[in-house]
């Protein structure tokens, strides 16, 4: 077999030499060490949880080392791709800190555009560029076509492949038969070649596999460590029969023209490194390092672990600005499940920002990290309380103005109000921890505003309403403005004495009989006539922030209707 005359049948509108290819794209001027990196999702849905993962780890280790971290979006399967998949992820990475130096982005009106100079950075955009290194392993010898005639393509059509392939046992009979069948579509002729093309036959073309399943590969990778895979000896289908690659070769002609340095994916495309091994060897090209990082887990009913399915809440990224979880309490959480010491770390620099934090693949997990919302509401209360109530306001009216907006828009009319709400407890060493997510503002909010005031808890049963009632009145008759919490705290002391109230409570816990309570009741009275609960925020900021004038109106109204 002649196989450049071969080359020059099947590809004979392809004029560009893999040199000229290489000539577009030349190796980025970067400090030594520096990693390039990607994320290349197929637009196929939204962002799964687990894609989180792989996509932080490449933005870490590319902006770590001084390197650079691309968009890639693998969209050579038409019928998988889901209309504004593309659009969707770009907008929902953004929100979890992924931020990328080049590759497809948005533009002004919300349409894919790129930025860099190693595009096209959609797959379906840069089927000429395959096209060329498809030539070059025809012409080596490396690769084959197998033609479908007008007649089987017909039968393939008619036939229910899904059943076929379902009930078809695989026995070592029938894996021989699929070999036979292998190795006899690589004898095509010129001839047959001319033939097929002649009257319009469709063609695949495969790799020509030089691999023997009874020798091993040894493999080190940066996460799983020194592997041994056997050979590949399957006839890997390059380019389908419309022309568009499959995801191995592109994968594999792309992150060679765009420097990729490190591949960081799942660990289910491990089965598929003998291949792709294989096929960087034919193609000539350096092997980037890979990283195969372990399946994200979940304990099911019954405590047993299992994989993180998209059914699964916790799934779907976007799942999680829904229910009101801030992005950098979710960033945060990813970072305790990637780096095992990540949280010794945090603790040595609370103030610091994950991004800070010296990402290790080392530290990374070969087994499988355990997804837990218990654990993500602890990260995610403990972020919120160290932020400031700038921050809290900021990024609360961008999620409450979609999913609030007459609460967000009460919050608005006076900016000022809400934030001196927002800084009650935050600061020093032990802030107050109010919300786990922005669904807990409101519920801890709506007593500052007489629009959405309401009373939750009832005086408990252990309290005598008449006595209540007394010492609010009581509480009523000199109470003034008062320059801080302590000369407030004094107030309500005297107000206890008058009422029979012990005002201090070690006193009290010496001789109870002597009195109706302590004061720590008479300010468990005052709590629920103007907060209209047991739990809230500091009595005295409440009465500061929403004024004397409306804390009196529902001390009045509490003792109407005791």
């Amino acid at each position: 077999m002649d196989f450049a005359v071969l080359a020059e049948l099947l590809f004979p509108n392809v004029t560009k030499t893999p040199a000229e290819v290489e000539a577009m794209y030349p190796k980025r001027e970067l400090p030594e060490g520096a990693k390039v990196t990607r994320f290349a999702p197929s637009p196929t849905g939204f962002v799964h949880f687990g894609g989180l993962f792989p996509a932080t780890v490449g933005e870490r280790l590319a902006h770590q080392s001084g390197g650079a971290f691309y968009l890639r979006i693998e969209d050579t399967d038409a019928k998988r791709e889901v209309e504004g998949a593309a659009e969707g992820l770009i907008t929902t990475l953004a929100r979890y800190g992924i931020h990328f130096d080049e590759g497809a982005c948005l533009t002004e009106d919300g349409t894919i555009g790129s930025k860099g100079n190693y595009g096209p950075y959609r797959q379906s955009e840069r089927v000429e560029l395959y096209h060329v290194f498809a030539k070059k392993l025809v012409a080596e010898g490396k690769a084959y076509p197998c033609f479908t005639t007008a007649e089987e393509l017909e039968k393939m059509q008619s036939a229910d492949r899904k059943t076929e392939i379902k009930s078809k046992e695989w026995t070592e009979e029938a894996m021989a038969e699929q070999q036979a069948e292998m190795l006899r579509q690589r004898e095509i002729t010129l001839d047959e070649v001319k033939a097929h093309l002649a009257a319009g036959d469709p063609f695949v073309l495969r790799m020509l596999s030089d691999g023997d399943p009874e020798k091993k590969i040894r493999f080190t990778d940066l996460i799983k460590g020194n592997l041994e895979l056997p050979e590949n000896d399957k006839d890997e289908v390059l380019l389908k029969s419309d022309g568009v690659p499959t995801y191995h070769f592109a994968h594999a002609v792309d992150d060679h023209l765009m420097g990729t340095t490190h591949v960081i994916r799942g660990e289910e495309w491990l089965p598929s490194l003998p291949r792709h091994i294989m096929l960087f060897r034919f193609l000539g090209f350096k092997l980037p390092k890979y990283m195969h990082i372990a399946q994200i887990m979940r304990l099911d009913e019954n405590g047993n672990k299992k994989k993180l399915s998209k059914r699964d809440m916790g799934a779907n990224m976007d799942d999680y600005f829904r229910l009101g979880y801030c992005a950098d309490c979710v960033c945060e959480y990813v970072m305790t499940l990637l780096n095992s010491n990540y949280e010794e770390w945090h603790t040595a620099n609370p103030e610091k920002p994950y991004t800070e934090f010296p990402f290790n693949i080392k530290k990374m997990s070969t087994s499988g990290c355990l997804f837990d919302f218990n654990k993500l509401n602890d990260v995610s209360k403990n972020v919120l309380s160290r932020m400031s109530a700038e921050e809290i306001y900021t990024k609360y009216m961008e999620w409450a103005t979609i999913f609030e907006p007459e609460f967000a828009a009460l919050l608005a009319a006076d900016s000022t109000k809400a934030k001196s709400i927002f800084a009650i407890g935050r600061g020093g060493k032990k802030p107050r921890k109010d919300f786990t997510t922005w669904q807990d503002v409101m519920p801890y909010m709506d007593l500052f505003y007489s629009e959405t005031f309401h009373r939750v808890d009832a005086l408990p049963e252990q309290y005598n309403a008449e006595d209540a009632k007394a010492t609010l009145v009581e509480y009523l008759a000199n109470e003034t403005d008062f320059a801080d919490n302590g000369a407030w705290f004094e107030y309500v002391k005297t107000v206890s004495e008058k009422s029979g109230f012990c005002p201090d409570v070690k006193l009290y816990k010496q001789s109870p009989d002597g009195y109706k309570g302590h004061v720590g009741d008479v300010s468990t009275f005052v709590r629920l006539a103007v907060a209209g609960k047991l739990n809230s925020p500091d009595l005295f900021e409440i009465i500061r922030i929403i004024g004397r004038e409306e804390a009196n109106k529902r001390i009045e109204s509490f003792i109407e209707n005791c």
